[in-house]
């Protein structure tokens, strides 16, 4: 981009709601569509957006979510004078070791930041699905000579109180911030997603922690700060997908859209691109005895057994006369042969053993966490819950 912009990715957010699918692992980096994590989706819209300067904010559980990125470099985003760098909490000899909030995390990393010298700071979830052109936020952010600009998302009007609401004129100006309001004024909900001009964010965050203000999340403290002074504030409503995949139901309804090909996430697009880490993999393998309808499978897949309506992620095994039915399978796990898989998730690197039953419902998603090993014989049945 001819603007220089960093971005600050916020992936540190430990996903609670999902339970036991995020016990040891942080949110984004949860595998989603048979051969991603959530991540990719940020990193892949920087890279096709031509922003290369990128800082992953990361807390909880990051080990395999550093693995996953490294440089940057499956996103072509280690080019010269680019790439990913990953910013940890640390001690700062003032008593803080983790990032008490969204705002505090940058504070944290101005360093970083100002090392990158970037006119615009646009900082980003790591833990949604959607495909977005950050460029066009950036053009509406210059063109409104705007010091703030949130990305917002028209929700249904009865949906709204659940989420943080900006309330604008006629010329997109927010006027008025309300969090998760019981008769809100309108229906644009707050992304999570915002361009800042740096040397104005840095001011109020240094004269708010050095003076001993609250400036520790924006949504609650930055937003209401520069609507207080006046400062030029505009939303950018975006109108494509976007899921934020925060629930079992969520992830897994997510998940399910992917097998319309008519879906809106439309992966197979060569324009808007999404990437991942790659490793070798074997082939799929198909049984002779096997059946399968309807389902999305990739790389290093076995099925010996009965698959229909269903996501088999890379190097999921499924042995021989099992079933699996409107369930996501995620990597590396395993159903026993006999075994019978129904509207659920089996976590990555899993194991159903032989025989063994789960069976949710459309409104209520079993759950297999990662790494674990389901046998109904020895373990009670409470682990298909989320609870």
């Amino acid at each position: 981009m001819d603007d220089k912009v960093t971005a600050l990715i916020l992936a540190g957010g430990q996903g609670s709601r999902l339970g036991k699918l995020t016990k040891n692992l942080a949110k984004p980096a949860v595998p989603f569509g048979g051969r991603y994590r959530i991540i990719d989706f940020t990193l892949s819209n920087l890279a096709n957006s031509n922003i290369t300067s990128v800082g992953q904010v990361t807390q909880y559980e990051p080990y395999e979510l550093n693995q996953h990125i490294g440089n940057g470099s499956d996103w072509g985003l280690n080019v010269m004078g680019g790439g990913v760098s990953i910013l940890q909490p640390y001690a700062d000899g003032k008593g803080n070791k983790f990032f008490e909030g969204t705002a505090h995390a940058i504070y944290q990393n101005m360093a970083y930041i100002d090392r990158q010298d970037p006119e615009y700071v646009m900082i980003l979830s790591g833990d949604h699905i959607y495909k977005m052109d950050y460029t066009k936020m950036l053009e509406a952010h210059k063109a409104n000579h705007a010091d703030l600009t949130v990305s917002v998302m028209p929700v249904p009007m009865d949906e709204a109180s659940r989420f943080g609401i900006m309330n604008t004129d006629n010329d997109h100006k927010i006027l008025e911030f309300e969090e998760k309001p019981a008769q809100p004024k309108s229906n644009l909900a707050s992304m999570g997603i915002y361009v800042f001009n740096w040397r104005k964010l840095r001011e109020y965050l240094v004269a708010g922690f050095e003076g001993g203000n609250d400036m520790v999340d924006f949504g609650k403290n930055v937003i209401p700060a520069y609507l207080a002074n006046n400062e030029n504030v505009y939303a950018y409503a975006f109108k494509d997908y976007w899921s934020d995949v925060g629930t079992i139901q969520s992830l897994w309804q997510a998940n399910m859209e992917l097998l319309d090909k008519h879906n809106e996430l439309q992966l197979a697009d060569r324009h808007w691109r999404i990437y991942s880490h790659t490793t070798n993999q074997n082939p799929m393998y198909v049984a002779q005895e096997a059946q399968i309808h309807d389902s999305l499978m990739v790389d290093a897949v076995y099925v010996g057994g009965r698959v229909s309506h269903s996501l088999i992620s890379t190097g999921v095994t499924v042995e021989e006369h099992a079933i699996v039915d409107h369930s996501v399978v995620m990597p590396g796990a395993k159903v026993g042969a006999g075994a019978a898989v129904s509207y659920a998730i089996v976590g990555e690197d899993a194991e159903i053993a032989p025989g063994a039953v789960i069976v949710g419902t459309p409104d209520d998603i079993a759950v297999v966490g990662c790494g674990e090993y389901y046998n109904p014989t020895t373990v009670n049945e409470g682990v298909l819950t989320n609870a």
